[in-house]
This record gives structure tokens, sequence and C-alpha cells, in this order.
């Protein structure tokens, strides 16, 4: 929905190109905002005030890959599926895999700490960064974490991680890469009621069966991505389909996927179709994978909502969901991440209609709020950033607030890395209780906090 024009745009190919300018910007006080392939979906990388935009796009080298320690280190423009594809043939990949992966860059993966498909079983992007090259505020470039995944030290590399770009900018990441798994299943398993896939979910996991992938698309994505692709691949009557990976060694790999299945049924599944081999698998993840390319072919606009829950409350709040879009006279798609409760409700609109740019936000904002009544939070994996920062205080208190922005300031004084991000102001957000939070401190408050990096 926000469209925003920097004054200025640098496109930096090494970490000496990203140190000098950012260097430049501290001399002279200006601000600075990251950009990697502007697929982001909170607005974290849009330059709302006057600031130098930074691009890390023809930043797509790779470093070094080191098999033998399982790790690759990478430029932060290089795009989340080269990972896989540089080191595929050796038998390795890199998890972390967005619906975005084709064209997100891992440096806004770190930035964003991004999801996808497999985070149920192996984890967010900081569960694979080992290491990190950073340019800070001030223009000097230091090393968090190394090539190890742990050390006897304040884990700065996870705080960086999902900063948004508000601590500095990675110039260089050092990623963990996995073993292939010996064998793969795909289940697709479809329900006449929502319901019903919200109890199989429940279900599978509460029976210890880990799958590395557990995935729910409603009837009107089922349609939409079934028009796209001009298949029937998906059930087109079915209330909600359920796409389960499990992945390990071939007799695990069978048992699970027979458990599954019996719980599905249970659960009440109308059928439970079984894919194998390599082309199977594919095809029947490429609609999940082409789900927001599908409503983009049937809506002129729409607008993509990121919250968590407790599997538990899954039914719940999809039935508030539904609810709720009656009740703003707005339609909702529903894709998700059902395994660990990670929503993504779509909701469709045309921006030629006046006034709708608020209904809509309206709408997500009190999707939100159910989502936090029943224990979730308001971000699983797109951040905060300009989108979601006026709620951000609807999850934590105005010390927990002030607390995070002692940290920031340790990184960046004078808040000039990625301003007005994440936290809420009185500025962007309106009066609220966020106005009396202190997110502003006197210079001698932080004696030399640049120095212990």
């Amino acid at each position: 929905m926000d469209r925003n024009s920097p004054p200025l745009a640098v496109l930096a190919e090494t970490t000496a190109d990203v140190a000098r300018v950012v260097t430049c910007c501290n001399r002279y006080g200006v601000p600075f905002v990251a950009r990697g392939s502007g697929t982001g979906l909170s607005g974290g990388a849009l330059v709302e005030e006057e600031a130098l935009l930074i691009v890390t796009s023809r930043m797509r080298s790779i470093l070094e890959i080191d098999l033998p320690n399982q790790t690759i280190t990478v430029q932060p423009g290089v795009i989340n599926s080269w990972v896989t594809r540089a080191v595929s043939g050796d038998g390795f990949y890199f998890a972390p895999d967005p619906s975005s992966q084709i064209i997100c860059s891992i440096g806004g993966n770190v930035a964003e700490n991004s999801g996808g498909v497999h985070c149920l079983k192996y984890g967010v992007t900081t569960n694979h960064v080992l290491g990190l090259e950073v340019v800070l505020p001030d223009g000097s470039v230091t090393t968090l974490g190394g090539d190890l995944y742990e050390y006897s030290e304040l884990d700065l590399r996870g705080t960086f991680v999902g900063s948004e770009g508000t601590l500095g900018i990675a110039t260089a990441i050092t990623l963990r890469l996995l073993c292939e798994p010996e064998h793969v299943t795909v289940l697709l398993a479809d329900f006449s009621t929502m319901e019903a896939a919200g109890r199989a979910v429940r279900d599978v996991t509460a029976a210890g069966v880990l799958p590395s992938g557990m995935e729910i698309m409603d009837n009107f994505m089922i349609n939409a991505v079934n028009d796209l692709f001009g298949t029937d691949e998906y059930p087109r009557d079915a209330a909600a389909v359920l796409l389960i990976e499990v992945d390990g060694h071939f007799a695990e790999v069978t048992a699970a996927a027979e458990q599954s299945t019996e719980l599905c049924l249970a659960a009440g599944a109308r059928a439970v179709r079984r894919a194998d081999d390599d082309k199977d698998r594919e095809l029947l993840w490429k609609g999940r994978k082409s789900a927001f390319a599908a409503v983009g072919q049937i809506s002129p606009g729409y607008y993509v909502q990121d919250a968590v829950v407790p599997r538990s409350s899954l039914p719940e709040v999809l039935t508030s969901i539904e609810r709720l879009s009656r009740s703003h006279c707005l339609p909702v798609a529903n894709v998700f991440h059902a395994g660990d409760g990670n929503l993504h409700p779509l909701i469709l609109y045309d921006p030629a209609v006046p006034g709708i740019e608020k209904r809509v936000r309206d709408l997500g904002a009190a999707i939100l709020r159910e989502c936090l009544d029943v224990g979730g939070s308001i971000t699983g994996e797109h951040g905060v950033g300009a989108d979601k920062r006026c709620y951000l205080d609807w999850m934590f208190t105005a010390d927990d607030l002030s607390t995070m922005s002692l940290l920031r300031r340790a990184f960046d004084p004078l808040d000039r890395a990625n301003p007005g991000k994440v936290f809420p102001t009185p500025k962007n957000c309106g009066e609220s209780s966020r106005r009396k939070v202190n997110l502003k401190f006197e210079d001698n408050d932080f004696p030399n906090e640049m120095d212990v990096f």
C-alpha cells in the first residue's frame, strides 16, 4: 500500500563500498536504509523520510563453500534458492525456504529472520546463520559469530538476525548447510471443513510426528491456484487442503507418512494423496509456492497479514477471521504454515475504491487482535517494519520497548540506521500508551557504546 521514492540510492558491490558510504552518512548526519531484493512485506525497506538507500542487490558473490564443515559464506544479495543450487550436486541444501525464495535475498532473510515451508522442523533463518560480517552505523566493520554454531560469548549474531536493518548492514553471511534427506514423502489431505483440517494438524503433531512442513490452503486459495495453472490438482470443492511433508531415513518416513494418513482420515479427511518421487512432490508443492501469485491474478490488490497463534487455537482463530471478513465486507483468502501456527490471511481489495485502504488496515488490525487474544504474536516471519510498528505495544509494555531501544542504541546511538522502523512513535502511530516509551536518551547515558564491538 505504501510507496516512497528515496532522494538517492547507492548500489554497493563490496563490504568496502558499504563501509565508505555508511561512514559518510555518519560524518554528515545522513540516515540510511538498506534494501535487498525488495520482497519484504512489512515495509522495512521503505524510505519514509530523507535518507540514503543502500542497495545490496549487486552483492551476489558466493565467497566460500566449506563442505567438510557444512558451511557456505555469501554476500547479502545472493538469492535464497541459489544457495541450495550451489551445493545440491554434493548432497547438501539450505533449509530456510520462503515462498519468494527464487527472488528474495539472503541479506533480506537475515534482516527479517525469514521462515518458510520447512521452518517447522528446521527452524527459521536465525537457526542457520553462523557468522556475520557487519557494517555498523558508524561505518566500522565487525564480525558477529563465526564458523561455529555456538560461541562462549554474548549472542550478538542472534541479536542482529531479525533486527530489520536497525543495527547495521550485513555484508557477508556464513550459513549452515544440511545433508539432503534419504527419502521425502508429501501427503495431500482434503477436508470438508477448515476445522477438520485444524484438528488434523493438532493430532499429527500431538502424536509425536515432526513433519518438515505442514501447510493449509482454504477453498478460495485452492481455486485461485487451480485457475492460475489451469488444472484441478487440488480438489475444487474442498474447504481446505493440508500438505504434509516428512523426510529422513526411508523407514522413518514410511512410518510417519502412514501414521499421518491415519490421523488425517480420523480427523475427517475425505482422501489422502501420497507423492514419493521428485516430480509428484514438486507438483503438489507448486500450488502452495505460487499462492500469492495466484491471488494477484484475480484481485487488483491484496494485503498480507502475518501472525502466529498456538496450534490448538487454529480452528478458533480461523473462524474469527471468517467472521471478521464478513463484518468488514472484505474477502479473505487463507494460506499458512499450519505446523507452527503462522497465519497468512490475504485481504483482497480494489485500490481504486475510495477509502478502501483504511478499511483493509482496520481488518488487518482486527485479525492481529484476535491472534494476540489467544496468546499469539503480531508477526511470525515478515517482521514489524513500518506496517506493524503501531501494534508493537499491544504485545509489549513501555518498559519492554524501552529496553529494546537501549539495545538498538548500543549499536546505533544516533538513530541513523533505518530510522522510524519497528518501534511505535507518536509521529507514526498517534497518541496512545506508546507515548510513554522512552525511545530517546541523553548522550551521556551510553559512554563509548561502540567500543564494545
